[in-house]
């Protein structure tokens, strides 16, 4: 097989890189920190120091980035792959970025005769090392045919959106949900609690009606209530989600009261929830004193 590019090995980049491997795939990874760097290097993953050595080596390129402007950065400045990769490269994005940008930069691959398409995932970090996320995508069928196999190592379950760039307006959609889901949550069970009804109770009725969600089945179990807190996705990762998803609004001129306040909500937690917590603390918002804030 060939070899498949993995640039950005934080908490999820480092688990597709290993099924990846897994799954027989020639793997070579990358990241900013030579610190990231060492520890996939002590898992078996080759690594190397940039991103010309990854496209030196592979016809397919994932990244798994923080930020749309990093994803940019890695893809047009100094160094990236339009400088160094060769006709014909596949890039699958697989960070939560800004539909614009994602357009942008597949337009600017594609004129330099590279393809990209957009693949944000879902399934946090154990989903990753397990090949068990959940894919939503966007891109032309040409492209979606070629990075199949990858995407089928790396995940359960991809569904195909639309163009370039609807992948990233899907999941943005999704994470705004969830953002959403947590703040009614946390709430519902504190009023049930106050009214004498346990959480767990509470979920177990709430999981056989109508008011279910993947708050109430998954977060709840997983990493609230047992106070584990510990899903690798942080606040500060989720509040840019949620920003992202703000801007969408404002930039089409919608009107959207709740998702507004969701918005709203979530940058004021910044007051009393740091940046490192894990995200689902958002579920105590209202139950903390303001302390200074928290940054990554």
């Amino acid at each position: 097989m060939s070899t498949v590019g993995v640039v950005g090995l934080g908490n999820m980049g480092r688990g597709m890189a290993l099924s990846l491997q897994r799954e027989g795939w020639q793997v070579l990874g990358t990241d900013a920190s030579a610190a990231t760097r060492r520890q996939l290097a002590d898992e078996g993953v080759p690594v190397c120091d940039s991103v010309a050595q990854i496209t030196d080596q592979s016809d397919t390129v994932v990244l798994s980035l923080p930020t749309a402007a990093i994803v940019e950065q890695v893809v047009t400045g100094p160094g990236g792959l339009l400088a160094s990769g060769r006709k014909g490269l596949l890039v699958i994005d697989c960070s939560t970025s800004h539909p614009d940008t994602t357009r942008r930069v597949a337009q600017r691959l594609a004129d330099a005769g590279m393809s990209m398409i957009d693949a944000p995932v879902s399934g946090g970090p154990k989903g990753a090392v397990t090949g068990q996320l959940t894919m939503v995508i966007g891109g032309a069928e040409v492209d979606l045919v070629r990075a199949m196999p990858i995407l089928e190592a790396m995940s359960a379950k991809r569904v195909h959106i639309g163009d370039v760039g609807a992948g990233n307006v899907a999941k943005i959609a999704n994470n705004l949900m969830c953002a959403a889901h947590l703040l009614v949550a946390g709430e519902v069970a504190r009023l049930a609690n106050k009214a004498g009804v346990s959480t767990d109770k509470l979920l177990e009725g709430i999981n056989a009606g109508s008011g279910r969600s993947g708050v109430t089945q998954v977060n709840y179990p997983a990493w609230i209530m047992n106070g584990a807190f510990d899903s690798g996705f942080t606040m500060k990762l989720m509040r840019k989600d949620v920003n992202l998803g703000a801007e969408l609004m404002e930039q089409h001129g919608l009107t959207l009261p709740l998702m507004q306040a969701v918005a709203d909500l979530w940058r004021l937690s910044a007051d009393t929830i740091g940046d490192d917590e894990d995200f689902n603390r958002i579920v105590e918002l209202g139950q903390r004193e303001t302390t200074s804030r928290t940054h990554s």
